[in-house]
């Protein structure tokens, strides 16, 4: 078995414990074990391993056989021809099989791999067989998302009961298919950053709201606009990008999150993107429009003053420019006003001198007449306010007299910003802090 002899699942990027223990391994007959100062480099090499095992295995929740895990957790993170290929998709065809299929024989070995012989030979405590059956501290890691730690440990059980390659490779495919590759398969929501040498990286968000639409009580039609437009992107069909406008605390962001947990498993993606960092929209868009996923890069409380040029590189990418925008990529924003680029009363005067008034207005609305929809979120009357409340009282099973919890409310919301959702929601909030 040699490593070095994969083809597809190599240079796994940052990873020192395969590297570490791969290496150690495939030196085990090598002549020479110590360096110069007479210090064993096989066994440093391999207790530093051991050590990274421990560490990743606190940090992301791991448990059970934590080498089997560690190999799975590589592999459902390594984006090759073959992998992306088969996300979403399924099995391909193609000479590319036959490659995978022979570094899915060399992970076969290293999953059946022998430590104990290897830790006599270098004469250490088998240290190894205290990680097969790992148990973790906290399994509720704040580093790793839970959904997916628990769906490669699983993986990592049927991969090392496989029993041969075909076997393997089929388990590595469906979850491919099922789940997708590398971090935009694994994770539902992301945010934008600058690398060390300024290049432009997708970073996962790890601990996002499991909102659901349904929590959001009322905006009926409002919602089914969404869902309508969202369901034709998910299903390949012709959709709008989308502008969710109106009153602070109304729902458009929850909406959006909502959005994200309902199609996540259908391949919905979303990435965030803030104002400042519209000039990044190009290198974001061609590192996904050639993925099998559907991705929506959301601009939350989107505005400009007037003197503001940024929207004007969000003007050329949704429409303009001179490359078509990929159809697997939507844009989504939320704003508190539907005109996105501020306008007052001073405009009117300076169009008295401004040859061609028309083409300053046209020009400030250039931007929003770029959302295909365009859905309001109206703040609710007090009728709608006091149904959230005791909807949202309901579900959390505040006891409270309704009479009592409606005056309460209507007094909360005086002095809390007034009538809006999410008024409501800090109000059921308050009370449970009390309780």
């Amino acid at each position: 078995m040699s490593t070095g002899e994969l083809l597809l699942f190599r240079k796994f990027e940052g990873e020192k414990v395969f590297d570490n223990i791969t290496w150690v391994i495939g030196n085990l007959d090598s002549p020479s074990r110590e360096d110069e100062r007479g210090e064993h480099i096989l066994q440093d090499m391999y207790y530093d391993a051991v050590s990274g095992l421990l560490e990743i295995a606190e940090t992301h929740g791991f448990e059970g056989n934590l080498w089997h895990t560690y190999l799975t957790y590589i592999l459902v993170n390594h984006e090759n021809i073959f992998s992306t290929s088969c996300e979403i998709t399924g099995r391909v065809q193609g000479s590319i099989v036959e490659f995978a299929k022979k570094d899915f024989e060399i992970f076969m070995q290293l999953f059946e791999y022998d430590f104990a012989g290897l830790e006599d030979e270098l004469e250490l405590d088998h240290v190894m067989e205290k990680l097969t059956n790992y148990k973790n501290i906290s399994r509720n890691s704040r580093m790793f998302n839970r959904r997916i730690r628990d769906r490669i440990c699983s993986l990592a059980l049927l991969l090392e009961n496989s029993k041969n390659v075909d076997e393997f490779m089929d388990h590595m495919v469906e979850f491919y298919r099922e789940f997708g590759v590398g971090r935009l398969g694994l994770h539902k929501a992301f945010r934008v950053e600058h690398g060390e040498n300024d290049e432009v990286c997708i970073v996962p968000v790890k601990n996002i709201a499991h909102v659901h639409l349904d929590d959001l009580v009322g905006y009926e039609s409002a919602k089914k606009k969404l869902i309508e437009n969202t369901e034709a992107f998910v299903n390949g069909k012709r959709a709008n990008n989308c502008l969710l406008y109106g009153d602070a605390g109304t729902g458009k962001s929850s909406s959006i999150k909502g959005i994200l947990n309902q199609y996540y498993d259908r391949g919905l993606r979303i990435i965030e993107l803030y104002k400042h960092q519209f000039r990044d929209l190009n290198d974001v868009i061609a590192q996904i429009k050639n993925r099998n996923y559907k991705f929506i890069i959301y601009m939350d409380d989107l505005s400009f003053e007037d003197f503001e040029v940024e929207y004007k590189y969000l003007k050329a990418v949704i429409e303009g420019g001179l490359e078509k925008k990929p159809d697997n990529v939507l844009i989504y924003a939320t704003s508190n006003r539907r005109h996105l680029i501020r306008e007052k009363f001073s405009d009117k005067e300076e169009r008295r001198d401004d040859l061609h008034s028309s083409d300053t207005v046209q020009e400030k609305m250039s931007l929003v007449n770029r959302f295909g929809v365009q859905i309001f979120f109206c703040a609710p009357d007090k009728k709608e306010f006091q149904n959230i409340v005791k909807t949202l009282a309901e579900r959390n099973a505040v006891t409270m007299p309704e009479e009592e919890l409606l005056l309460e409310a209507n007094r909360w919301e005086l002095s809390h910003g007034g009538l809006s959702g999410r008024t409501a929601q800090q109000f059921i909030d308050y009370l449970l802090g009390k309780a």
